[in-house]
């Protein structure tokens, strides 16, 4: 029996390929086990503290919830620190946020400690800790709610357009820029956004154990310091990390060299580092956009 050399050489660069994508399927393998050991903290193989990050613009998030729940059932995490660095975001992100970490709390220590600005939904996000540590020019605060809208109805007079809008009813897609927010409008709309302010103020008077008429006046919108939060009532303690690891150490009787491992998800996780490193043009590399579009009601601190 004989072959062609084109037969051989097609042989040999087939075999040439199949060692080319072992390679890349061996490497892929070992980038995923890398990567669920930095998010469940496979290399630690002992018990330890989680820090959770909460930075920038928050928003409804499934990963987050997920590694929430993850935290909740992983026997070696034996406390959640919240790192917060927000100034708010969605109602919806700042409820999910708040009820998942109450979840966490049931099984485990939560402590939060903000950073520079830890605000209206960030706030609602700190709400949920047993114990709140804040810097004291931390800006915090902020507790209420919005939804903003604007009317261009003149200035699109002025350029010669003329809106036409065929809706079901009159209070379809109101407030609207295009049309006058009329009294009716303007009343479902108030309506909404106290509705939801309610469960803001609500969660203030539960976790904060303050009276409900002095809650009120705290929850007017404005922001305060890490030291006016404290001496009002909204924070616990101020001080930082350490501060919040001593409490944890003396009122929770968590051991003193627990090590703290960063509970990553989202745009900066470990495995798009390592495929960035070992994988080179094997793999293009994926991030959340950083620009996010706010939807919804919104509670969110902005000067």
């Amino acid at each position: 029996m004989t072959f062609s050399s084109d037969w051989l050489l097609d042989r040999i660069r087939l075999k040439r390929r199949l060692r080319i994508w072992q390679g890349i399927g061996i490497l892929a393998l070992c980038g995923v086990v890398l990567a669920l050991a930095a998010r469940f903290d496979m290399l630690s193989h002992g018990d330890h503290i989680a820090r959770l990050w909460v930075d920038g613009i928050i928003s409804d998030d499934v990963e987050r919830d997920d590694l929430i729940g993850e935290l909740a059932r992983d026997d070696r995490v034996k406390a959640v620190i919240v790192r917060i660095n927000s100034p708010g975001g969605t109602v919806v992100g700042g409820e999910a946020l708040y009820k998942n970490l109450r979840a966490l709390a049931a099984k485990k220590p939560v402590v939060a400690v903000m950073g520079e600005v830890a605000a209206s939904a960030a706030y609602m996000t700190a709400l949920a800790s047993d114990h709140i540590v804040a810097r004291e020019g931390t800006l915090t605060g902020s507790i209420g709610v919005l939804m903003q809208s604007a009317n261009v109805k003149e200035l699109m007079g002025k350029l010669g357009i003329k809106p036409v809008m065929i809706k079901s009813s009159p209070l379809k897609a109101t407030p609207n820029p295009m049309e006058d927010l009329t009294p009716e409008a303007e009343k479902v709309t108030q309506d909404v956004i106290m509705d939801m302010y309610q469960m803001f103020l609500g969660m203030v008077v539960e976790r904060r154990s303050l009276a409900i008429d002095k809650a009120r006046i705290l929850a007017d919108g404005r922001i305060f310091t890490g030291r006016q939060a404290k001496t009002v009532g909204l924070i616990d303690e101020i001080g930082s990390e350490a501060t919040a690891i001593r409490w944890l150490v003396e009122q929770k009787k968590l051991a003193k060299d627990l090590e703290i491992f960063d509970a990553l998800y989202g745009e900066e996780t470990f495995w798009q580092e390592t495929q960035s490193r070992i994988f080179g043009s094997f793999f293009d590399k994926t991030l959340i956009p950083e620009g996010l579009r706010l939807d919804g009601l919104v509670s969110v601190w902005h000067p």
